[in-house]
């Protein structure tokens, strides 16, 4: 399914290198605009600063994890799609995002069909 997300700006809170570029290379053909965070602070920021449609958070960051740094963009952004992004795939992981106040949940390794389809939820 082709997604044609040309006006919607898409902030990859992710620390790691190679799943930054693994996620920009999902979203490269929806022509989505893509900013990379490194730490949940950046983040916070990014999003206090541009007008952000959907955050790709990665939970475990410096600084502020991407659980904190949720919570903190909620406060201000509390319609702001959150999609935690996780290597740790437990039950309770999901429970712990969701609580924070993430809208949606993917588990490492993303899939990118199933990374596409979640955020379609979101925006359009």
């Amino acid at each position: 399914m082709l997604r044609n997300w040309e006006n919607k700006v898409v902030v990859i809170a992710e620390d790691e290198q190679i799943n930054y570029l693994f996620l920009k290379a999902v979203l490269k053909p929806t022509k989505a605009q893509v900013i990379w965070t490194k730490t949940g602070r950046e983040t916070i920021d990014i999003c206090n600063t541009e007008k952000v449609d959907i955050v790709l958070m990665d939970i475990k960051m410096p600084d502020l994890n991407g659980l904190e740094a949720t919570i903190e963009i909620k406060k201000d952004f509390p319609n702001l799609p959150i999609i935690a992004q996780t290597a740790y795939a437990m039950e309770e992981d999901e429970d712990a995002s969701m609580e924070a106040g993430c809208d949606d949940y993917i588990s490492k390794p993303i899939r990118p069909e199933n990374l596409l389809a979640i955020m379609s939820k979101y925006i359009q």
